[in-house]
């Protein structure tokens, strides 16, 4: 099949080129928009309570006004604030609510902190219903410019926090890593090409043949998007930068050093290029079959990001498997051997490779290089036993020089950290009747007695009396560990008990939002791991035409995800300060070192089975496959970890956290699992690898499949 269709490209590489320019102008002409959300509470089921919660509030409470941003405001001089102080901050507070700032429905002045070096204003806004409306932001920020007028000659400092200030400077944060992850990734690729193939030609060809297929993938998934009406976490444009351009390069490094193999043999470039294709076309669809069904296995989280993002990088990869057996050999068979300009390196093979004396060095002591890497890897798998989750995905993944950041942290120098995200509890007649005073006080007694809870503010009931709701101050900061406990352990389950009969208690704000997160995250690990695991052995079975060899290799995998998962670990929380790592990067980073990194396993395993099939024995089938592929291997696990690690330009340490783990995942899954423990382990097995089909034997009468030549 990958002959005929490397001849069929060979033959019509115009007709190729122009359906794909076509086709590219179709979709980006008609796609909407890529948008994102990074409202947690909006990616959660509707049977989570949080969500329950939020349903009644507006239901129930249409015209409760939502703490939408905090102006907090201190001395200057870091001296308790003074009378004088207070009537300024009174006067700010009007001045702002006079500017009639769209969504700004008021701006009351607090009272002063206990220890009086602190001093808020409530700013009210309407609850964001729509994920894509940035209107909140742009009023924060006007907000702050009008802010920072008023206060001037005074002896006071503000800032802005709260969730639309912090969603503002996450936008901001966001352009900004965009813009530095696309030049980045794009820059690494090129030099790192550059280095390896000393061609200017081949450096700029995935830059320039991905550069037509970007915009391609961005349109059909924002059509997707808006069909299916799916939401995209705000960190997926940099994520589709990064999985295009790598992922891509990747397959067009598996195309051209077969290529460049082929031409030494003294195939002539047209004929040398349906071979490449019919050799390595099995392995590059197979490769991405595995990471497509990975990413499509997020289709069964619960989390509507992750269901989103799954199908999003699923079409991406689509994309780029289409252009990079179709686009890509279209294009270099036009160049011919002047795809190599102006390096001569590609006529002859060198001699006596590093790649050449690990090959032998495999060869001969299997269960030396085996045992090594399995150790390494088993080593770093240790630190995983460390990993906290994370759940703030807006306030702890900012540069800590943003002005939400600084003023939450102003804000906790005098009151409790939970102050501008209170959670929220109801209690709510199901009988059709109001609830009695008496109810009402045991209720909040209960409720004021739960350990955990800071402050407890009055009532505000419905005018049927049917509904009552009240804003609680944790005493912890809202995203950590111990304030989630208190919801999950102690809040919920009190009020649960106390509800009288005929009534139900609902517990709801972003502290529950983040402990119903945690149920929902948990629930996939134990649903969306097995599936993509078992795809890809499915995957790896029917392509290698095996019952054993898919088993060792998902568990090498599985070994290179716990060393990527324990090395993150370690350097965010134990070395760095992070309190814990984002609460979906382990299901992200298993499908992407899963997924990619058998992609080097398809490719090693693939060219095992090939020297097989030559007449060599396992050990020395080891030894010519490590000479072959590794340059391959190598080059494009560089070229895709360095691509990830763009991510951690972009100053935001979510994407940080997913740039280090991704590019380190890689790294490991190239260098450690594909070229050492896979041989090594295959030299070991020998035959009973390639059981039952016996793919190491080459079938009796099998000719060369390269297609029918082309003149």
């Amino acid at each position: 099949m990958f002959a005929a269709l490397g001849g069929f490209v060979v033959r019509r590489p115009w007709w190729v080129i122009l359906a794909w320019v076509i086709a590219a102008g179709v979709v980006i002409g008609l796609a909407p928009k890529l948008t994102s959300s990074t409202d947690e509470k909006s990616f959660l089921p509707s049977s989570y309570e949080s969500v329950r919660a939020s349903d009644l509030r507006e239901r129930a409470f249409p015209q409760q006004e939502n703490v939408g941003a905090v102006i907090v405001f201190q001395r200057a001089d870091g001296n308790p604030l003074t009378p004088a102080d207070s009537a300024a901050v009174a006067r700010v507070a009007t001045a702002v609510e006079a500017r009639k700032i769209k969504d700004v429905l008021g701006v009351t002045p607090g009272q002063v902190s206990p220890n009086g070096l602190v001093q808020t204003a409530m700013v009210a806004m309407p609850e964001v219903k729509d994920p894509n409306d940035e209107t909140p932001q742009d009023a924060v920020e006007t907000m702050r410019k009008e802010v920072k007028a008023q206060i001037a000659g005074t002896d006071l400092t503000a800032g802005i926090t709260g969730s639309a200030a912090q969603a503002l400077d996450e936008r901001d944060s966001s352009e900004t890593a965009g813009t530095l992850v696309a030049v980045g990734t794009i820059v690494i690729i090129v030099l790192l090409l550059l280095i390896i193939f000393r061609s200017p030609i081949i450096a700029l060809l995935p830059v320039v043949i991905i550069g037509l297929i970007s915009p391609m993938a961005t349109g059909l998934i924002a059509s997707a998007n808006k069909v299916f009406d799916m939401k995209a976490d705000s960190s997926i444009e940099q994520l589709l930068t990064v999985v295009l351009f790598g992922v891509g390069t990747d397959y067009v490094l598996f195309l051209l050093f077969r290529y460049r193999e082929v031409l030494r043999e003294g195939v002539d470039p047209k004929n040398g290029m349906v071979r490449a294709v019919s050799r390595v076309g099995e392995a590059i669809a197979s490769a991405a079959a595995a990471v497509i069904v990975a990413f499509a296995a997020l289709t069964l989280s619960t989390l509507g990001m992750l269901r989103s993002m799954g199908p999003a990088l699923a079409i991406a990869v689509f994309v780029t498997l289409l252009a990079g057996l179709t686009l890509v050999p279209a294009v270099v068979s036009l160049l011919g051997t002047r795809v190599f300009w102006p390096s001569k390196s590609w006529r002859a093979a060198p001699h006596g490779t590093g790649f050449a004396r690990l090959g032998r060095g495999i060869g001969r002591r299997p269960v030396v290089f085996a045992v090594a890497s399995a150790l390494v890897m088993g080593v770093l798998a240790i630190g995983a036993l460390g990993y906290k989750a994370n759940f703030d995905l807006a306030g702890s993944s900012l540069p800590s020089n943003k002005e939400s950041v600084k003023a939450m942290k102003n804000l906790e120098k005098g009151f409790p950290p939970g102050t501008t995200d209170p959670t929220e509890v109801y209690l709510e007649s199901t009988a059709g009747r109001p609830l009695t005073p008496q109810e009402r006080a045991a209720f909040e007694a209960e409720l004021r007695g739960v350990e955990g809870v800071g402050s407890v503010a009055e009532p505000v009931l419905t005018p049927d009396l049917a509904t009552a709701f009240y804003s609680v101050v944790l005493s912890d900061s809202p995203a950590t560990d111990t304030a989630l406990s208190t919801v999950k352990n102690r809040l919920r389950p009190a009020m649960h008990r106390a509800a009288p009969d005929g009534t139900r208690a609902l517990v709801g704000g972003i502290t529950a939002v983040y402990v119903d997160i945690n149920r929902a995250v948990d629930r996939d690990y134990s649903v969306v791991f097995p599936v993509a695991a078992v795809c890809i052995m499915i995957i790896l079975g029917l392509l290698l035409r095996s019952l054993v060899a898919p088993w060792y290799l998902m568990a090498s995998v599985a070994l290179g995800f716990g060393a990527t998962l324990g090395a993150t670990s370690v350097l965010f929380q134990k070395i760095g300060d992070q309190p814990g790592l984002m609460f979906m990067l382990p299901v992200i980073m298993y499908l992407f070192v899963v997924a990619l990194g058998t992609d080097y396993n398809i490719l090693m395993v693939s060219r095992l089975r090939e020297e097989a099939r030559e007449g060599h024995d396992p050990h020395d089938a080891a030894a010519v496959a490590v000479k072959h592929s590794g340059p391959t291997i190598a080059a494009a696990g560089v070229i895709l970890a360095g691509t990830f690690a763009t991510l951690m330009l972009a100053g935001n340490s979510t994407l940080s956290q997913m740039g280090f783990a991704l590019s380190s995942g890689i790294a490991i899954a190239a260098f450690i699992m594909a070229l050492i423990f896979t041989p090594s382990l295959t030299a070991l097995i020998g035959h009973t690898a390639w059981w039952p089909g016996h793919g190491d034997t080459k079938p009796a009468g099998e000719k060369e499949r390269a297609g029918t030549p082309v003149s």
